[in-house]
């Protein structure tokens, strides 16, 4: 049967755990598996041991790259059932695996919240019970190890040599009529900026699972606005960057905002009052120090600033996404910043951001690791306000 979340820890329970996705697209099951691939297979932990149930395309790379006990291949277990191919569909893939549970004794096991219904429920109907964990599904994936520091700076490098790409464009366009900046004789768009900086961020050894953020003027001011149309000069325009690592499948992430040409007063202030802020929050982490009470501090400092967080005409101006959020395998990951109480060896990003229709947005974000004392940047790129 299908019962209620579980709310022991990993290291507390003897069910086995298992998980089935493709590793490109669940984190869970790549920090699991360390086997990074484009279609679905099973991860299994029982008893210490972990196993891997691949189909015949992945197999023979999987016993080469994936850190686990035991490759089993899907196909020679689909035989077993009177069956020549394995993994072509749920149902086959469910009785692949309710098979190998069987073999081995397993009448219940504990799944992510994301585990299909459809082999969950396939799995109830052979006896098997089904528990749910609550997420984190892995929560050691909250604290990194040296070696995926080195692949968050890795990413972060790829993240910072796109953006450096961006200003770079930036910096070469010239301001034509109405402000429209051209890049060669064709205005530059959001569109061909952020092909830019997707170009680079492939040449850089990572990849795009989803598009970079360009987004200048009125379009600013919705956080995640990727961006469309002209760009022009004098607005405030935020750059937001989240490349992956092809190889490791750790994110970077970086944001930074940008004036083509000369920003106004208020612009300038802007984008000051929230630099000021992001300073605030880096001075603040540090272990057993609650992120809710820190993002609740950098929300009353952009008030008394002249930028309190309330809706004006029916839409939210001020501070009103989270001061920042986990960073590994997946670009927004555990600990979330507003619920966490910090630990050495977490890596948060810190990125505030004040949003004002009328004026424009303006998002600082870099990247830090949480240290025994304080805090580290992982992050080096300079702020450029007018390019």
């Amino acid at each position: 049967m299908i019962i209620a979340p579980s709310k022991r820890k990993t290291s507390d329970t003897a069910a086995p755990r298992v998980l089935f996705a493709s590793s490109e697209r669940n984190a869970d099951i790549l920090y699991a598996s360390k086997f990074l691939a484009p279609d679905p297979f099973i991860y299994i932990l029982h008893l210490g041991k972990k196993y891997l149930i691949v189909g015949d395309l992945d197999i023979d790379r999987a016993r080469k790259e994936a850190q686990v006990d035991c490759i089993v291949s899907s196909s020679k277990l689909a035989l077993k059932l009177g069956k020549k191919q394995s993994f072509c569909s749920s149902s086959e893939a469910a009785e692949v695996l309710t098979l190998f549970l069987k073999r081995h004794g397993i009448s219940r096991i504990e799944v992510p919240a994301a585990f299909p219904l459809f082999m969950a429920e396939s799995l109830r109907q052979a006896s098997i019970t089904v528990q749910w964990i609550p997420d984190p599904f892995w929560p050691q994936r909250e604290k990194k190890s040296l070696v995926e520091v080195r692949y968050l700076r890795r990413s972060l490098g790829i993240a910072q040599a796109a953006m450096e790409r961006a200003f770079e464009v930036l910096r070469s366009t010239r301001i034509g009529k109405h402000k429209v900046l051209y890049w060669g004789r064709s205005p530059l768009t959001s569109e061909r900026l952020r092909a830019e900086i997707e170009i680079c961020v492939v040449r850089e050894g990572g990849v795009v699972p989803h598009s970079s953020i360009v987004a200048g003027g009125h379009q600013a001011i919705n956080p995640h606005e990727a961006g469309s149309g002209p760009l022009f000069a004098d607005q405030l325009t935020i750059i937001d960057i989240f490349p992956r690592h092809a190889t490791s499948g750790y994110f970077g992430d970086l944001t930074r905002t940008v004036v083509r040409g000369h920003a106004s007063d208020a612009q300038r202030r802007l984008w000051k009052v929230c630099l000021h802020g992001q300073k605030q929050i880096f001075s603040q982490i540090r272990p057993g120090v609650l992120g809710l009470n820190i993002h609740h501090g950098v929300r009353a400092f952009f008030a008394r600033s002249g930028y309190p967080t309330e809706m004006q005409g029916g839409r939210w101006s001020g501070f009103f996404h989270s001061a920042g959020h986990g960073l590994g395998l997946e670009v927004h990951e555990y600990p979330r910043f507003a619920s966490a109480k910090f630990l050495p060896n977490q890596v948060i990003t810190v990125e505030p951001g004040i949003y004002i229709p009328g004026l424009g947005g303006v998002r600082h974000e870099d990247v830090v690791q949480v240290t025994n004392q304080g805090n580290k940047l992982l992050t080096q790129l300079p702020k450029p306000l007018e390019l």
